[in-house]
């Protein structure tokens, strides 16, 4: 059995086939573009995501030789806090507002005097900033009004590919973590954060573990990719934690320092 792993970049996918001893079998990536049309905004199509995943799968399994039945897990990891809106056909209402994104200093000063420094860090283990999730759906409630009502659900980067690879609209709970809208501690959705923000409750996706199966590859989704329908996906993770745990990040008094698209301690 062969597993995969997809992870949904700042400016591309890449995707790795490994066997179960952990070999890795063929790599791909496919890039994207990221459009800037005022300074400090910062947006990405998520179809474009979803484009450069059906190529990057069909590139591996096509290098690989193996046939796609033995593929029996896969997992994703991608860019945190970026704000992806779907309305009730799962059509994107519009661009991807990325983590880099810092059109929200308003918002974010805003719901931090709400809800107060020590509070917020309490609830979702930061005292907050302008590039959370939260703090970009605030900036569509004020700004694109019209956008915000016909919201059905909001999901992360990566969970957008899921959706498309499973139908599910589901998020891991490091993902999550860098919305400001979870419970850290009781790992839950936070109704006092819901209620200071003044968002409804059901239009956030459900939550797994990491570990847990989110959904299965569709019919659909298998013929775009060449992936075999019936295909658990796991709920995966948001990059920094991945690859913390990559990188054997688990225990205390060990560290990382990542410097990529962003740098991370």
């Amino acid at each position: 059995m062969y597993l995969i792993g997809i992870d949904v970049g700042t400016t591309a996918v890449k995707a790795v086939l490994v066997s179960e001893q952990g070999d890795i079998t063929a790599q791909a990536s496919s890039s994207y573009p990221i459009t800037s049309v005022k300074t400090n905004w910062f947006e990405q199509d998520p179809e474009d995501w979803w484009r450069a995943t059906v190529i990057c799968m069909r590139s591996m399994l096509a290098s690989s030789g193996i046939p796609s039945s033995d593929v029996g897990g896969i997992g994703l990891s991608g860019q945190y806090h970026g704000l992806v809106i779907v309305d009730k056909n799962l059509k994107a209402l519009r661009p991807c507002i990325m983590w880099n994104d810092q059109r929200t200093a308003k918002q974010s000063a805003e719901i931090i005097g709400k809800v107060g420094k020590e509070r917020l860090l309490r609830i979702a283990g930061t005292p907050g900033a302008p590039y959370f999730t939260a703090c970009k759906l605030y900036w569509v409630k004020e700004n694109e009004p019209q956008i915000y009502e016909n919201i059905y659900k909001l999901m992360l980067p990566k969970d957008y590919v899921r959706m498309k690879l499973t139908g599910e609209i589901v998020t891991d709970v490091t993902d999550a973590s860098g919305t400001l809208f979870l419970d850290v501690g009781a790992r839950k959705w936070s109704d006092e954060m819901l209620h200071h923000i003044e968002v409804d409750r059901s239009i956030l996706p459900g939550l797994v573990e990491s570990p847990e199966v989110s959904g299965t590859v569709t019919g659909r989704a298998a013929g775009e990719t060449g992936l075999p329908a019936g295909c658990p996906v796991a709920g995966g993770g948001g990059d920094q934690a991945c690859a913390a745990i990559g990188n054997g990040i688990v225990e205390e008094g060990s560290a990382a320092y990542s410097i990529g698209t962003s740098g991370v301690i």
